[in-house]
């Protein structure tokens, strides 16, 4: 895999080297010190979104994800405030976790004890979460366009991961389009997604009632509506659907395959899971429903869920970045434009932060005295001026959905905790998780 192949030439080259992708030079960077320097210390130079060759076909610069200068400036401002605003609203952000967490035990009951595989539990709640915010409604677990969207998420980030995209695509861009071949996939995956969405905003578009935004969908029309005579507003149907989309796919796929690479964990570290449990029955029980306030009374689930981030390593290259201006940078001078990948995997598993680092080891986020103990170099999410729009979000999510299921259950594997394997199912743009079967025993 990339992140692999980057790491050996850090080994021989040192914390930065540029590597050419084809015909494109890329500055790469390892390790916290040269990451943070970039994207915290530089942020305003490295603020630049780079190329994703599998993506820009689809995108061609427009969605806040991808964009950048002013309508990248616009487009955050906008997406932050709405989702602060539906955070606080009629029901927040934690309220919608927790129930939805709920229909999720539910159909997990429902499993009866029998071996299952979580992967589409686990994907459907994530992103109803998600779905209750941007298409104001959650949908059925059953739903057949839900589920069609979630395989096709799902398909999409394996296809972005395969030594065949990174090599055809990310490489040979400017050619690979006009060849037959996987990459087209991607491309057609990507505007299955852009034509639900783009059907979405027209429905709201019908029955907008500019005093009542129903979600963020209504919020961004309303905002088209207030800048109709601005010629430099970036607030058009070009810019929300794939917006709409990068926070529907970005909320989805990564959280629900960080849950699923956890189970696995968990199972091969029975141990862990134990003193998870007893520290729910201390603090929880078994009754009472699980809130985010809980969280600084669990030391060790809060380091357990920290842990299991760091491990699974879910956007183990980052998004790529560019510099925006001609930029000095520890000795060399980048050209405004050079597309920078700061390998984030590098900086999860940096040993001068963390003892051991390919260890699985919840201690890395605990003092002597047992309490939670952040970590510098703990950066799923990136850092600086790009980091994950979703963050707060997505660390509530986990942390709720860990408690939540195993308050109700215990995780039972179909292989000794010694046979599970954790290698990825691929490991490229994104670390896919192994498919595999459980079971889950009720605890009550």
């Amino acid at each position: 895999p990339w992140s692999w192949f980057l790491r050996q030439l850090r080994d021989k080259y040192g914390p930065v080297f540029t590597v050419h992708l084809g015909p494109r030079p890329v500055v790469v960077l390892c390790g916290h010190e040269a990451v943070k320097e970039a994207l915290v210390d530089q942020a305003e130079e490295f603020s630049g979104r780079g190329e994703l060759a599998s993506l820009d076909r689809n995108f061609n610069g427009t969605g806040v994800a991808l964009a950048n200068g002013e309508r990248w400036r616009q487009l955050r401002r906008f997406s932050l405030t709405a989702l602060r605003n539906f955070g606080m609203g009629k029901q927040s952000i934690e309220e919608r976790i927790q129930e939805e967490a709920q229909f999720l035990v539910e159909a997990f009951r429902e499993t009866q004890g029998l071996p299952f595989d979580p992967t589409f539990f686990l994907s459907r709640t994530v992103s109803n979460v998600i779905s209750s915010v941007v298409f104001g409604r959650r949908f059925d677990y059953e739903d057949q366009t839900f589920l069609s969207l979630l395989h096709k998420i799902h398909e999409s980030l394996l296809e972005m991961s395969t030594p065949w995209a990174q090599v055809s695509t990310d490489m040979f861009s400017c050619v690979m389009r006009y060849l037959p071949g996987r990459h087209n996939h991607i491309y057609s995956l990507m505007e299955d997604l852009k034509a639900f969405i783009a059907e979405k905003a027209q429905a709201n578009l019908e029955t907008l009632d500019p005093d009542n935004p129903r979600d963020f969908i209504d919020c961004f029309l309303i905002q088209m509506e207030k800048e109709k005579g601005n010629p430099s507003s970036e607030f058009n149907m070009e810019n929300l659907v794939p917006t709409a989309l990068n926070l529907f796919f970005g909320g989805t796929e990564t959280v629900s395959s960080t849950l699923r690479y956890g189970f696995l964990l968990l199972m091969k570290h029975p141990d862990v899971e134990e003193k998870v449990h007893q520290e729910i029955d201390r603090v929880i029980g078994r009754e009472r429903l699980p809130s985010i306030e809980d969280r600084k009374r669990m030391p060790f689930t809060d380091a357990v869920v920290h842990e299991i981030q760091r491990v699974t390593n879910i956007v183990p290259l980052g998004m790529p970045h560019s510099v925006v201006r001609d930029t000095h940078f520890r000795g060399f001078l980048l050209p405004k434009g050079t597309n920078v990948f700061p390998l984030l995997g590098s900086v999860l598993t940096d040993p001068k932060y963390f003892h051991n680092p390919e260890k699985f080891n919840p201690g890395h986020f605990l003092d002597a005295n047992g309490c939670f103990k952040k970590n510098e170099a703990f950066v799923p999410f990136a850092s600086g001026k790009r980091v994950c729009l979703g963050e707060a979000m997505a660390r509530m999510e986990l942390f709720l959905y860990v408690v939540i299921i195993l308050q109700n259950f215990s995780l039972k594997a179909l292989v000794p905790p010694e046979d599970i394997d954790l290698t990825p199912q691929v490991s490229g743009f994104a670390n896919i998780p192994p498919e595999y079967r459980m079971c889950l025993v009720p605890r009550c």
